[in-house]
């Protein structure tokens, strides 16, 4: 029995491997050890005997995967019982009703730490943090515009999570914003560049059911078509620079005010 040993290191880049062949010739017959997996595009890729593994390949829609999301400041602040706010049931159906005069509220203190609430997606935390800001933009209309450069993180963060759910109900109260007043448009064109860009991923989001119903443009829950119906509220009340602004960021969008 005859024995041969074969070393051999040679793999592109920084990778290293290494192993042995043992042959074994006995009576005239060759036996070999079970073949190696290699790397591809590698010189022992060359061998017919060895197994190439295949290249990575990420996971399907992992580019729009959710991202968990933990407690919120919103949610703290919620259990400390630092919010004037209860729950109100009346014929209509519920409603946040606030134990101060609504526009004694500290709009530099409060109106931040509900945008914050967006992120959540557990109730009642969400419905108290999106009806919050409902009321406070549509009570005070002059006061939002200073607090407006404290609000833009929290936006940010909510459309980074990925989170349809959080994304739509983000994008209804970014409209909200923007149709509230006339100086807020204005004042948001200079940050398009933070908020914009996770649009990308859901412009063109848009489900094809043939001739069937889709219920969720009713519900307002089309993510594609909220975010084209937001992009539009930006340029239409952004004024003259918003368009190419919004362009810069997001280049399939197609002006709804220039012919």
């Amino acid at each position: 029995m005859v024995l041969f040993n074969y070393e051999k290191t040679d793999l592109p880049g920084t990778a290293k491997m290494h192993y042995s062949r043992t042959t074994q010739i006995k009576s005239g017959i060759k036996k070999l050890t079970p073949p190696l997996v290699v790397p591809p595009f590698s010189i022992q890729a060359n061998c017919h005997r060895n197994v190439i593994v295949e290249p990575f390949s990420s996971k399907k829609n992992s580019v729009t995967k959710p991202y968990p999301i933990g407690n919120t400041v919103f949610r703290r602040h919620y259990e400390r019982g630092d919010f004037p706010i209860a729950m109100e049931f009346d014929q209509t159906g519920k409603k946040v009703a606030w134990k101060v005069n609504i526009n004694e509220i500290d709009y530099a203190y409060h109106l931040p730490l509900f945008f914050n609430g967006l992120c959540e997606v557990e109730y009642p935390y969400s419905y108290f943090a999106q009806e919050g800001i409902k009321d406070l933009l549509l009570n005070g209309k002059k006061r939002v515009l200073p607090v407006l450069p404290q609000l833009i993180l929290p936006i940010k963060n909510a459309l980074n999570t990925k989170n349809r759910t959080i994304i739509a109900a983000t994008l209804k109260i970014l409209q909200v914003l923007v149709s509230n007043s006339e100086t807020i448009g204005e004042a948001l064109v200079p940050y398009y560049r933070q908020i914009l860009p996770p649009l990308n991923l859901y412009k063109s989001l848009n489900v094809n059911i043939g001739a069937d119903i889709d219920y969720s443009q009713q519900k307002r829950e089309n993510i594609g078509e909220l975010v084209q119906e937001t992009l539009e509220m930006l340029e239409t009340y952004g004024g003259k620079d918003a368009f190419i602004n919004i362009k810069y960021m997001i280049p399939t969008y197609e002006s709804c005010i220039q012919s």
